[in-house]
């Protein structure tokens, strides 16, 4: 508690210092932002968008300013107007100008602000829906709301900012395996990600415990892989509650919510786990799995962890099975990315199927120090599907496991055990992208005392040492530039709630976003705890979600 009275003191000696919103409270904090005298009055302004600007865009900037006028209670005409960005360049405007400006970086804007006008400058969608998002956050949380607030100090003040991301990959990672949310959780999920400027989900939709996703040719997957008898209680893996649990999304679902991310400039990243991971499927369709000649009655998990059933990639059968899953997801999520898992595959199976030990003799593959036979089928199944994928225009990821032996070229690595596997992968020259366990993972206690805080899976993982994260820490400039991106994941083992949900996503979301978007001149430790004492949490107040209200 002292602590955080600490933290508002010092947000309010800040707005003390240069008058009551004169200083915007952005984040993730900016490029750069300077202040200039006076303020711009937003109640009732007109908003102008240069002609030529994509019509979705201008769908965006007329939610804005229709949102604007119903809280502000003020109504904001709009118009298209030829040859504004010469008036702008000219000072010749007033109110919202919102103009292309094709020599910024693809995800970055500018915003001048004068008392006559706000000059907004983008060369993409995404970075006019960014500049939209800073907008808001320098005007009254009201904003965020739904009802109108006519008596709120609708001013923005006059700055220049200059704004872009360090890094291009900036994700959030959500389990519906483990426990499924609601298509409008997984909304929220996704507005909330939309404030703080992130641009990819990363859908887990399979795992042992459930599978989550239609898939036309197998109607078993869904028929009986999405459904589990029962869960594990706690932590309890002796345990059942004999709880029938379970559910999938179906395609007209999924594409909602594929069409709802990206109004929000978010592109959802599915992921298919293989070849481990598959016991839900394996459930479905026994003879994928390695039993010999006589398939053995697989179920659907009831328990956490990494269970040993794999399927049986000796087999072509096998192999068609998972070119028709992938092919047929991929054909749904128009996402330049796609994740094959490739995680905890344990090789006992392997090592005793009839299938899988012919396949490494037809292969060729031995074991040496590198590698062991079995490591090198996995590659063998990665480097096959990696193919397939791209032949349909697909880039591949997968956790950091996947480099054991030898990973095809053009693969992207997710580096979850620490940064080690991502150092090792950029220092051969792949693309990475950084979810380091120890500083990514959401699904950890997030204050020290355990007894206050909704059950999770163990660790320690404050809002600071989220913060404190350095995703190119080990490498040289070279070797940092195939760091792509930073994601963090949230695991839903002991998570069965929205409301829970919510709780482990945030606040420590708001730190992933500095981390994910600002060069690490600019990171401050105390300004996010500042801000999100006294700004970010009116923010979430108004919005209604649920998070952890003390910081560490």
């Amino acid at each position: 508690m002292k602590r955080l009275l600490c933290i508002i003191s010092a947000a309010l000696l800040a707005t003390c210092s240069f008058g009551a919103r004169s200083v915007p409270d952005i984040i993730p904090a900016p490029k750069s932002m300077e202040l200039t005298k006076g303020s711009f009055k937003v109640r009732g302004a007109a908003f102008n968008c240069e002609n030529t600007v994509d019509a979705r865009i201008q769908n965006d900037i007329m939610a804005f300013a229709d949102h604007l006028a119903l809280i502000s209670g003020k109504n904001n005409s709009f118009t298209t107007t030829v040859g504004l960005r010469a008036n702008c360049d000219k000072a010749k405007v007033s109110g919202f100008a919102f103009v292309p400006e094709e020599s910024l970086p693809a995800e970055g804007y500018r915003i001048s602000v004068t008392p006559k006008a706000v000059v907004v400058r983008a060369s993409s969608r995404n970075g006019f829906l960014y500049a939209i998002a800073t907008l808001k956050q320098m005007l009254p949380v009201a904003i965020y709301g739904k009802e109108p607030s006519p008596k709120e100090d609708w001013n923005i003040a006059c700055c220049e900012i200059v704004d872009e991301p360090r890094f291009g990959y900036r994700g959030m990672h959500l389990d519906c395996s483990r426990h499924m949310f609601s298509v409008e959780q997984i909304k929220r999920y996704l507005d909330a990600m939309a404030i703080y400027k992130m641009n990819r989900l990363h859908w887990h939709l399979t795992d042992d415990q459930g599978w989550r996703i239609e898939i036309a040719k197998y109607p078993r997957l869904t028929e009986v892989g999405a459904y589990r008898k029962g869960t594990q209680i706690a932590k309890d893996r002796t345990s059942n509650d004999g709880v029938r649990y379970g559910g999938y999304y179906t395609r007209s679902q999924i594409d909602e919510i594929i069409a709802y991310a990206d109004k929000l400039g978010i592109t959802i990243v599915p992921e298919i786990d293989l070849p481990g991971h598959m016991q839900a499927a394996l459930a479905a369709y026994p003879e994928l799995g390695c039993a010999g000649s006589e398939p053995q009655p697989y179920e659907v998990w009831c328990r956490w962890g990494i269970s040993k059933q794999v399927l049986s990639v000796g087999k072509e059968e096998t192999m068609r099975f998972l070119e028709d899953v992938v092919g047929e997801v991929a054909d749904i999520f128009p996402s330049e990315y796609f994740h094959i898992g490739g995680d905890e595959c344990p090789r006992d199976e392997w090592q005793k199927d009839p299938a899988c030990q012919a396949k490494i003799k037809e292969l060729g593959l031995v074991s040496d120090s590198e590698a062991s036979a079995e490591d090198r089928l996995q590659n063998y199944v990665t480097n096959r599907i990696q193919k397939y994928l791209s032949g349909k225009g697909k880039r591949v990821i997968g956790w950091d496991e996947v480099l054991k032996g030898e990973l095809g070229e053009g693969a992207t690595v997710m580096s979850w055990r620490g940064s080690k596997g991502g150092i090792e992968a950029a220092k051969k020259g792949f693309d990475v992208i950084m979810t380091a366990n120890k500083f990514m993972y959401f699904d950890y206690y997030q204050l020290q005392d355990k007894d206050i805080q909704p059950l999770a899976i163990g660790g320690y993982l404050p809002f600071s040492k989220v913060y404190s994260f350095d995703p190119t820490e080990g490498l040289n400039a070279s070797e940092a530039k195939f760091i792509k991106g930073v994601q963090a994941n949230l695991w839903t083992e002991y998570i069965a709630t929205g409301e829970h949900l919510e709780y482990m996503m945030l606040p420590r979301a708001i730190a992933l976003s500095e981390v994910q978007w600002c060069q690490p001149s600019r990171k401050d430790l105390e300004r996010a705890k500042s801000s999100m004492a006294e700004h970010q949490s009116r923010i979430l107040d108004i919005l209604g979600y649920n998070y952890c209200k003390t910081i560490e």
